[in-house]
C-alpha cells in the first residue's frame, strides 16, 4: 500500500495513461554487479513484471527511462512488451517530454516511479510522482507518495496495482487467474 502524502492520489491515478519507470533502484535493488568477464548482471522481480503486464493489459502504457545503458535492460523491456525505452539519459525530464510528445499525452496523465536525484524532475512534474520506499530521502520528501515496498522488491507492482485499483481494473485482472 502506498504511503499517501496527498489525499488526491487516487483521483490522480484515475487519469494515468502512462507509467514511467526508472531501472536501477526501482526495477532492481540498485546494486550494480560487474562480472570478471566485463559483463554485468541485474536482478529483476517477477512480481514487478507481472504487475507491468497487468497494467499494460488494462490499457495503460509503460515506459522506461534510465541513466545507464544496458543490453540487459533492453532484453527485460522486450520481455515485458515495453516499447518506450530510453537509455543512457540523465536528463530524464527531457526524455519524458520526448515520450509524451510521441504519445500525445500530458503530465497529468503520467505516473513516474523513481529513487534518486535524476528522477526528481519527472517525479515533481507528473500527476503521480512516486518514490520507492528505499529512495533517497530528499526524493521521498518531494514525491507525492512513497511505496511501502523497496525498489527491486515489488515497488513497481505496488504502483501498478494502485493505478489499476483507482481505475477499477484490478479486480478483473486478478480474477482472470481464478
Amino acid at each position: 500500500m502506498l504511503h499517501l502524502t496527498h489525499s488526491d492520489l487516487v483521483e490522480r491515478a484515475r487519469a494515468v495513461r502512462l507509467l514511467v519507470l526508472d531501472v536501477d533502484g526501482v526495477l532492481t535493488d540498485g546494486k550494480l554487479y560487474f562480472l570478471a568477464n566485463g559483463g554485468e548482471a541485474k536482478a529483476f522481480s517477477t512480481l514487478d513484471g507481472q504487475g507491468i503486464k497487468m497494467l499494460q493489459n488494462s490499457g495503460v502504457a509503460v515506459a522506461i527511462i534510465t541513466g545507464r545503458t544496458s543490453d540487459i535492460v533492453a532484453r527485460r523491456a522486450e520481455n515485458l512488451g515495453i516499447t518506450h525505452l530510453i537509455q543512457g539519459r540523465e536528463d530524464k525530464r527531457v526524455a519524458l517530454d520526448e515520450i509524451l510528445a510521441r504519445l500525445q499525452l500530458s503530465y497529468d496523465q503520467v505516473a513516474y516511479l523513481g529513487d534518486d536525484l535524476p528522477d526528481l524532475a519527472p517525479i515533481r512534474c507528473v500527476a503521480l510522482g512516486i518514490a520507492v520506499a528505499n529512495a533517497n530521502s530528499f526524493v521521498r520528501e518531494h514525491a507525492k507518495g512513497v511505496t511501502s515496498l523497496r525498489g527491486g522488491e515489488g515497488a513497481a507492482r505496488e504502483l501498478c496495482e494502485f493505478i489499476m485499483a483507482a481505475q477499477g481494473t484490478l479486480a478483473a485482472a486478478q480474477n482472470a487467474y481464478l
